[in-house]
């Protein structure tokens, strides 16, 4: 199943509407946001880096938790009237001109 970026900011609100009751603060889903890239910075650091599981992490799910953030991000962009779309097209563009050679020139990543 493919889903846009639009869609999923559609998905996501009738969720709230409908099932939800209503979209938490902004700054409770901020903190709500900070959470959750805890959890995957956790998993990050156990599956990837040097700390070993803890028994209790090793049912986390990687793409669920984030799945989680990404569901968050979507809530905020709701609530502030932002579409993801157009916002990361508009952040593609920023990139491609400050970073054209950026990257290609940094000697650490040769």
């Amino acid at each position: 199943m493919s889903l846009s970026i639009k869609e999923a900011q559609e998905r996501v609100d009738n969720w709230i509407q409908t099932t939800g009751v209503r979209y938490f603060s902004e700054l409770t889903n901020m903190a709500i946001l900070t959470e959750e890239v805890g959890e995957v910075a956790r998993i990050i650091s156990r599956q990837y880096g040097d700390q070993s599981f803890k028994e209790s992490d090793r049912k986390k799910d990687l793409a669920d938790e984030l799945a989680d953030v990404l569901w968050v991000v979507l809530c905020l962009a709701n609530q502030t009237g932002i579409d993801l779309e157009v916002a990361l097209e508009k952040n593609f563009d920023k990139k491609n001109i400050r970073d054209a050679n950026r990257h290609k020139d940094n000697e650490k990543l040769r």
